[in-house]
């Protein structure tokens, strides 16, 4: 027999302070499992769970994309094919230096020459003039192409149907209007970044149209372009032969102007047109700049002499004299100090090394006080220096002030000699180049590149289509997974329970098909059972003392497992030695009783109502095939089952139950709908929930919970039923319970259970059948779907 101090030596002695349902359950209806938030993943990111998404709905994808693919593909017959040639242009920006110089425009900084040609390309007027070069307003299949995109060319494409335009009824200022216009549309001249290049690009149904047009353009432009430079050469060469005249006489009658009032003011310039006054006084500024430095540095050193820092001068330091001084006495001072400890002062060795000592400081002595009188005389000389110059600049500040009196007309007449001189050079430079004809019929344009007719359509690109239409159709695809998933208000994993209900998780069940589910039951090493256990280890720890006494369990709705659960929980906790009582206390529509394959004439109704005799007291509590494992059916169907279940009679069959019981176990009726479970739950010690997956609306499980909750339950957590652990796009938070692992080292079901053998050879292998397990679960997940949205 198991009581509650086994339950704890079981657990183990690092779980002996279990934890009681309060502690995954707080006041705000937090859940916190295991001492984490539970919330603490699921506002963040996660790459993992978008995957999962991706397989859960992969057909759905894969049918979006080929869909996608497919009309990628139609769009792409409907589009007309167009083919494009470029035409790359040479810009000679010098060509136009002639008339940019005499309007003073910076040749090099200004980009209004290449943007003026651009603009020029696709000016009206140029289009005109390939129209005619080429006669494109006589040829029907330049001035009516087919339609860019509509329906019909998918038959002109499919079936090689040429449509046959009429010019006839078109006047040829109609035509030509009409050659102007897709001439002017399609074109397209951009500037090569960094380059002086024009790009001209045309696009036509036509490749030979493509590469004609674009080359013409280029030309016509070309042509243009000379046409205008020879009208326009004579008249520049003789404008500027006048002003060349005109120039000449204003300089030379500038330049007398200037010679002679310098020669009667007496002004005298240097090469650099300075005059000499004021080149002197730059001098004497550098002089004076130089003298002042001189003089600071050596005022910094006779600032040291007269602080008795002369032996740390620099001069003094690097005085190869003095060092060598210096390592004597220090020589003979070390010597002197040896000696002093053996010999007395008074000695006569002794008395020689002092001596020696004494000259060698007299001498050190003088050689530092040379070279500070030195450095005296140095400063000395360098303000007298200082002087003189402030004195000599002074002198000429004068003299440059009288200057610039008689400077300023010179000045004046100066600066009129230099803008006669410059314009007199530029327009002599501008003569010369305008002098010979044939520079002024130099090209203004090259053409760099000739178009050639292309091979290959440049639209439209099926890749590009496809891929454009796949993103669109798997966006489409994005958006119905969406809306599906805001749909989908059941239960798909473990999480979403703790989540939106605040329990704890103490046991996932996995989905077995009906026709195994009793051989799996059955079973101690199959999946299912090794499950049940998980949760009895759980429900162990699920109080401070171990598991409740008595435990109800129920679920929202009918057919989530609740029964089963019972059935398996009691046979798990009497295998651990406990006596365990299963009570049916469905009193409406009870199946304990063909679970364990007895009768349900006399039970639990009866012995609430009276209606059993004294001598079948002991029979009403009925013994299984399973040890330690007691039954009490729910007995007769009573018309008012809550008035007896809510009796106090039914309490104290409960309260003397578990006195007689290690572990009462109670199979309750679902709760939504009926007022038993809340009615049991109060008097159970722990209930415990079981939620079916993919079937119970979130919506009806909450209303469970809070109406368990109002009676006053201690709902101890949930278990999760009909969890498809073999479906890879369910869990991506239980990624390590793949198909295997309740089924690891588990042997096949012995029995008759399904066992295939009047099947076909391809139906008896494992892989078919894993496959008619996934098509009936998804089946059946789909109906219980459609169930709970009606």
């Amino acid at each position: 027999m198991l009581d509650r101090n086994q339950q704890h030596q079981i657990a183990g002695p690092g779980h002996r302070q279990a934890l009681s349902a309060d502690v995954f359950y707080d006041g705000a209806q937090n859940f916190n499992p295991y001492g984490r938030d539970s919330l603490e993943q699921d506002e963040a990111f996660n790459p993992l769970k978008l995957l999962f998404y991706v397989v859960q709905y992969r057909w759905l994808i894969v049918m979006m994309a080929a869909a996608g693919l497919v009309a990628g593909a139609v769009v792409t017959m409907m589009q007309t094919p167009k083919y494009q040639a470029t035409t790359q242009l040479e810009v000679l920006v010098p060509s136009a230096k002639v008339f940019q110089d005499i309007e003073v425009v910076s040749e090099n900084a200004d980009m209004r020459a290449f943007l003026t040609a651009r603009e020029k390309l696709k000016s009206r007027a140029l289009a005109q003039r390939v129209v005619f070069q080429l006669g494109l307003s006589e040829k029907p299949d330049f001035l009516f192409p087919t339609s860019d995109f509509s329906l019909s060319n998918i038959f002109y494409r499919a079936f090689r149907i040429p449509k046959s335009p009429s010019i006839e009824e078109r006047t040829p200022e109609e035509r030509e209007a009409i050659a102007i216009g897709r001439v002017l549309k399609d074109l397209t001249v951009s500037l090569v970044t960094n380059t002086s290049l024009l790009s001209i690009t045309f696009v036509d149904q036509n490749p030979k149209y493509s590469s004609d047009i674009a080359n013409q353009v280029a030309q016509s432009f070309i042509d243009q372009r000379l046409d205008q430079t020879s009208e326009t050469s004579d008249l520049a060469r003789q404008f500027i032969q006048e002003q060349v005249l005109q120039v000449k006489q204003k300089l030379q009658k500038s330049e007398e102007e200037l010679v002679a009032y310098a020669k009667d003011a007496g002004i005298t310039v240097t090469g650099e047109e300075k005059s000499l006054i004021g080149s002197n006084i730059e001098t004497l500024n550098t002089a004076l700049a130089t003298a002042i430095q001189e003089r600071l540095d050596a005022g910094r050193m006779v600032d040291q002499i007269d602080k008795g820092r002369a032996a740390s001068l620099g001069p003094v330091l690097e005085s190869e004299g003095l060092q060598n001084i210096t390592e004597k006495l220090s020589d003979l001072t070390s010597q002197y100090q040896q000696k002093l400890g053996i010999l007395k002062p008074g000695f006569p060795e002794m008395q020689q090394l002092q001596a020696q000592i004494k000259e060698l400081q007299r001498l050190y002595d003088n050689g530092v006080l040379t070279i500070t009188d030195s450095l005296r005389q140095k400063y000395q000389e360098a303000q007298n220096k200082e002087s003189d110059l402030k004195t000599k600049l002074a002198e000429m500040d004068k003299q440059q002030v009288e200057f610039n009196d008689k400077n300023i007309k010179y000045t004046i007449l100066k600066r009129e000699v230099d803008s006669n001189r410059s314009q007199y050079d530029g327009l002599i430079a501008k003569l010369n180049e305008v002098g010979v004809s044939s520079e002024l019929k130099t090209q203004s344009a090259a053409i760099v590149d000739f178009a050639t007719p292309p091979e290959r359509p440049f639209s439209p690109r099926l890749t590009i289509n496809l891929a454009i239409a796949l993103a669109l159709f798997l966006a489409l695809s994005a958006s119905i997974i969406y809306i599906i998933e805001l749909l989908n208000n059941t239960f798909t994993n473990p999480e979403q329970i703790e989540k939106e209900l605040g329990l704890a998780m103490l046991g996932i069940l996995p989905l077995v098909d009906d026709r195994e589910l009793i051989a799996s039951i059955a079973d101690q090493k199959s999946g299912l059972s090794e499950a049940y256990r998980s949760l009895r280890t759980s429900l162990q720890f699920s109080g401070a003392e171990g598991a409740p006494r008595s435990l109800l369990v129920t679920s929202s709705e009918p057919s989530e497992g609740k029964s089963t659960t019972s059935f398996k929980l009691g046979q798990d906790f009497a295998a651990l030695g406990a006596r365990v009582l299963i009570v049916d206390g469905d009193l409406r529509k009870p199946n304990l009783h063909r679970l364990f394959g007895l009768d349900n004439t006399i039970g639990l109704s009866n012995l609430l109502t009276n209606t059993v005799r004294k001598e079948d007291l002991a029979s009403i509590f009925r013994a299984t095939k399973y040890p330690n494992v007691t039954v009490l059916t729910s007995g007769t169907i009573p018309p008012n089952p809550a008035d007896l279940l809510s009796s106090p009679k039914m309490a104290l069959i409960v309260t003397n139950l578990g006195k007689r019981f290690d572990l009462v176990i109670i199979d309750a009726p679902p709760v939504v709908g009926l007022s038993d479970a809340p009615i049991l739950s109060r008097l159970a010690e722990g209930t415990l929930m079981v939620i079916s997956t993919n079937q119970v609306t979130r919506k009806s499980a909450k209303t469970a919970l809070k109406r368990l909750r109002a009676a006053g339950a201690n709902v101890v957590g949930a278990a999760m039923s009909k969890f498809a652990v073999n479906k890879f796009d369910y869990n991506y938070a239980y990624k390590y319970m793949n198909y295997q692992y309740y089924d690891y080292g588990t042997p096949k079901l012995e029995g008759k259970v399904d066992d295939g053998a009047d099947q076909p050879a391809y139906a008896k292998s494992p892989a078919f059948r894993r496959l008619v397990r996934r098509i009936r679960s998804s089946v059946g997940g789909f109906v219980d779907r459609a169930k709970s949205f009606s």
